[in-house]
């Protein structure tokens, strides 16, 4: 792949960047409308085949100037809250879908006008507004949590010892299930079909003889679809193993797979440093516009960049603000970093947009689209007004 140092381009492991990325201001997300589209066809392939519905988890991708496109392969969205669940029913339509660990009791009557799915934490919260959901005539469901972990990220794990996140069968109570229709499922994250399967296994043997007599189950987000060495031969049998078994539809909610790999955060080098190892200072930024990559921790992939010590060149990455740990880490290239030069950091679509800040009065990033007809478009640009409107 390679880069763009002040406006030139150089080879960096032999492959190229497509010339579109490096017309980009700094910083920007941009997503790729054709590879969104692929994810989708893909997505909405699972959908046909298996029979389940598909929501988008606007948790992990909420770029609503996207959801009319968004909106022709899958069948409506999945809300964490009122806002979401508004913007949903707004910029998207179809089926809005809520769950929440918590409701407000000032929220409900919007969220049940809204909302065609209300799923609830726990059975206390059912009993306080299963009267106001079901007059409104909202389709209820409870969150279950079958205690299955099958993942290492413990930040992420729903499923972790002490978790607040869903229904545990101890304080399962069958003798207050009258008016729900559903079960609702999340335990995954980033993960592939061979995990559902695990989860599912441990559900039914706790679960499933209440399962029998809903209409409805969601197996919630964290599939990994489109991901390249995801089975989804195995997903499509497990959701109509599991919808034949039960009688019932069958929804998933994806966010990341539906903009996975599609999308880029643009930025550029303004000044490099030596303090042990040459380090590079960014204009963007590891805690506001990336914060998965302090909170998880995980390494961004950058084009032409390699391990350190892989290439001849390596340097420290870091963001702008006063935060001494405002850093992304540690890349080897293949010639020296400049002033002005550009990196673009890959997979860029998901969990930024929805959790970047202003800390230090950061700007945030705008958001840019190529299109399929290979234009790059300006949807949002960010300046002091939208840092100040933030604050009082």
């Amino acid at each position: 792949m390679g880069f763009a140092v002040a406006g030139r381009f150089r080879s960096g492991d032999g492959g190229l960047m497509e010339d579109w990325l490096l017309q980009l201001p700094t910083p920007c997300y941009v997503v790729d409308e054709r590879k969104l589209i692929k994810n989708l066809e893909i997505l909405k392939s699972v959908s046909e085949r298996s029979g389940c519905r598909i929501l988008l988890a606007q948790k992990a991708f909420a770029m609503h100037s996207l959801y009319s496109l968004i909106s022709r392969y899958l069948c409506g969205t999945a809300a964490s809250g009122l806002f979401e669940a508004r913007l949903g029913a707004e910029m998207f339509g179809g089926e809005t879908h809520a769950y929440s660990p918590a409701y407000k009791d000032e929220d409900m009557d919007e969220l049940t006008r809204i909302c065609g799915h209300i799923i609830f934490n726990s059975f206390d919260q059912w009993r306080r507004f299963k009267e106001r959901a079901l007059d409104a005539g909202c389709s209820c469901g409870l969150r279950l949590n079958p205690e299955c972990s099958t993942q290492d990220h413990a930040i992420y794990d729903p499923c972790a010892p002490k978790s607040r996140l869903g229904t545990t069968l101890e304080n399962f109570e069958p003798d207050a299930l009258e008016g729900l229709t559903g079960f609702h499922m999340h335990t995954l994250c980033e993960q592939n079909a061979d995990a559902l399967s695990v989860t599912l296994q441990a559900a039914e043997e706790k679960f499933g003889v209440y399962i029998h007599g809903m209409k409805w189950l969601n197996l919630g987000g964290g599939h990994h679809i489109t991901r390249e060495d995801y089975d989804v031969e195995l997903l499509i049998s497990e959701l109509i193993r599991m919808k034949n078994k039960y009688n019932a539809q069958i929804y998933i909610e994806p966010g990341e797979a539906v903009a996975l790999n599609t999308g880029y955060l643009v930025a550029s080098v303004l000044d490099i440093v030596h303090n042990d190892t040459d380090i590079a200072i960014l204009d963007t930024s590891a805690a506001c516009h990336m914060p998965d990559v302090i909170e998880m921790p995980y390494r961004p992939k950058i084009i032409g960049a390699a391990k350190p010590g892989e290439k001849p060149h390596t340097y420290r990455l870091g963001g702008p603000t006063c935060l001494a740990g405002d850093i992304i880490g540690d890349y080897a290239f293949e010639q020296s970093l400049s002033i002005g030069d550009k990196l673009v950091f890959c997979d860029m679509a998901h969990y930024t947009m929805v959790k970047n800040n202003t800390f230090n009065g950061m700007p945030l990033p705008s958001i840019m689209l190529h299109t399929s007809s290979g234009q790059n478009k300006l949807v949002r640009e960010f300046g002091y007004e939208d840092f100040k409107a933030r604050l009082s």
